[in-house]
């Protein structure tokens, strides 16, 4: 049986569309096949360089694509507000894609441990910031990007911000696992709106080699470099779970969507949600804790 892929996306023409992350990797060829299907997407991209390239690339390659850039560091608050003034019309769809991935401990703009505060809290605010637009849209979807580390993450609850101890990988492994319960909880508690995830199994992208080079390991670089080249699928493989999350007209709220082969590989199906993410309280915990420390709030 033939698996899904982008060719089966439907008609888009109408429909408005943000992806955070779109300078490259899998924001970019989710971009890149909404455009395709006759979306208007905006790249928001916090390298204005890096997002006109990507901009440049889906011109290219779809010469009528409507595409437009947008200025957007989920690791500023100031940004996330500045960002969703900028756009108040129609949203029909969400993809809170941007991401980073086992750095050296270091912190945002608004002084959040780097990787929950850009992963979760930055796309918990834009989400907030965002609402007005979504709810004026037909039928919105919000798809959070996952990560297949969700499912060894545990909520450090008096350590959210890892003041206490930093761990790259318990840290990045949290952050993925918030998204998951803030996906949960977003289907929820707004009427009318579509919260789903989705992950991308082993990608090829730029975020696995972030990491090790920003804190100068160069093995540990080469290391992932050769895993993407040898093991990892494509990135536009990789981007197939989030581009039927985000269009598929049969996905289920709440759910989370991943590679079909032992969530590796493959064609996008439904997995299993780790119990985890979603076990009673944690969901509306995680909500009241990042209200609080973003100061934005989906009632207002």
């Amino acid at each position: 049986m033939r698996g899904w892929t982008a060719d089966d996306i439907g008609d888009l023409t109408g429909r408005r569309a943000i992806v955070t992350g779109a300078n490259s990797g899998l924001g970019y060829h989710t971009a890149l096949q909404l455009a395709r299907h006759g979306a208007s997407v905006v790249l928001a991209c916090r390298s204005a360089e890096r997002g006109q390239s990507a901009h440049d690339r889906i011109r290219a390659a779809a010469p009528d694509a409507d595409v437009a850039l947008g200025s957007l560091d989920l690791a500023d608050l100031a940004s996330v507000r500045a960002f969703a003034d900028r756009n108040p019309e129609p949203l029909d769809v969400l993809v809170n894609n941007a991401g980073v991935m086992a750095l050296p401990h270091r912190t945002t703009a608004d002084g959040f441990e780097m990787q929950f505060g850009t992963n979760h809290l930055g796309h918990f605010a834009l989400t907030a910031l965002l609402l007005p637009a979504l709810r004026a849209a037909k039928a919105p979807r919000v798809v959070n990007v996952t990560s297949g580390f969700a499912w060894s993450g545990r909520f450090r609850w008096n350590d959210l911000q890892s003041e206490r101890r930093y761990r790259k990988w318990g840290a990045y492994s949290q952050s993925k696992l918030a998204n998951l319960s803030f996906t949960a909880e977003l289907d929820r508690r707004v009427p009318g709106l579509t919260a789903v995830a989705a992950h991308p199994g082993y990608a090829a992208t730029n975020l696995q080699q972030a990491g090790p080079r920003l804190s100068g390991d160069r093995i540990g670089d080469r290391v992932m470099g050769i895993a993407n080249a040898v093991v990892a699928q494509p990135a536009r493989d990789g981007a197939l779970p989030l581009l039927y999350a985000a269009t598929a007209p049969d996905v289920r709220g709440g759910a989370c969507y991943g590679p079909r082969i032992l969530q590796y590989r493959g064609a996008p199906t439904e997995v299993v949600t780790p119990p985890q993410a979603t076990r009673p309280g944690v969901p509306a915990r995680l909500w009241q804790v990042s209200e609080s420390l973003t100061g934005v709030s989906f009632e207002d």
